[in-house]
């Protein structure tokens, strides 16, 4: 029990710069309390106790604002971090490492009883402030779901979900959203938040069209030079409109700065 403590309490001292101590993390950390107040919980409500299990866990939603169904499953070292009003479903499973903000909701979209209804998070998972993930769907090891973005289907392991409906976008060189214990120190990044700029799918879109312009223009422009250097007699450079385009004026770098690096 001590020794799960420990790895809770230093997961959030390495994911959380704020942290700075072991003891302000044990005394003023909302998403530790809610964590161990859950596997009394949980204990409960698997030994068939099932109204004290929903106490604690009423108990616990009101000391800390989180709301974890005692019949949900919480692997090691699982950090809420900030966490206000995060609602984790009775059938949801949050595997090792996993780093869920505040205003999440692992809900489920049907109404049969015994059903898995609510999702289930791989190991090291990120899920960001005021995502929504309905459905009884795995999120794949490492994957990440961006801020407010609505999940309702599977995403793969090391992929990013953005958007409503989320799009998904897939892991790059099989890059984890997280580092946990068995992450070798090359790969160990740690994505606050669960998203970059290079993750917007709309953002990647708009950059790819504008490289494709630039690209033209330039080949245009190229073009019409070479036309003019062949064109050396007076009767041949009547081939040649006045209004060619002979220099790019397209601002890339300005319409890249605009949609985002």
């Amino acid at each position: 029990m001590f020794s799960r403590l420990r790895s809770d309490i230093q997961c959030i001292l390495d994911r959380d710069p704020a942290a700075r101590s072991t003891w302000e993390v044990i005394t003023c950390y909302p998403g530790l309390h809610a964590v161990v107040l859950h596997r009394p919980a949980h204990w409960c409500w698997t030994h068939g106790l099932k109204w004290l299990g929903r106490f604690i866990s009423h108990v616990a939603r009101f000391l800390t604002g989180i709301e974890i169904h005692p019949g949900a499953k919480l692997g090691q070292r699982v950090f809420f971090d900030h966490a206000m009003g995060v609602v984790v479903g009775e059938t949801a499973e949050i595997g090792d490492g996993c780093t869920i903000y505040q205003g999440v909701t692992l809900g489920g979209t049907s109404l049969y009883k015994g059903a898995k209804r609510h999702p289930t998070l791989g190991k090291d998972v990120v899920v960001s402030a005021g995502a929504k993930v309905l459905g009884g769907f795995v999120v794949g090891d490492g994957a990440k779901i961006g801020s407010n973005a609505v999940v309702i289907k599977p995403v793969p392991p090391g992929a990013t979900a953005v958007g409503i409906p989320a799009r998904i976008i897939p892991s790059k060189d099989g890059a984890s959203a997280d580092a946990s214990a068995d992450t070798p120190p090359e790969r160990a990044k740690f994505s606050a938040y669960g998203v970059t700029l290079e993750d917007d799918p709309v953002s990647q879109a708009l950059k790819g069209l504008i490289t494709s312009a630039s690209s033209q223009e330039h080949q245009i422009a190229l073009l019409w030079q070479a036309i003019e250097k062949l064109s050396s007699r007076p009767a041949a450079g009547d081939c040649v409109p006045q209004d060619a385009q002979r220099s790019e004026c397209f601002e890339a770098a300005k319409l890249n700065d605009l949609v985002g690096k």
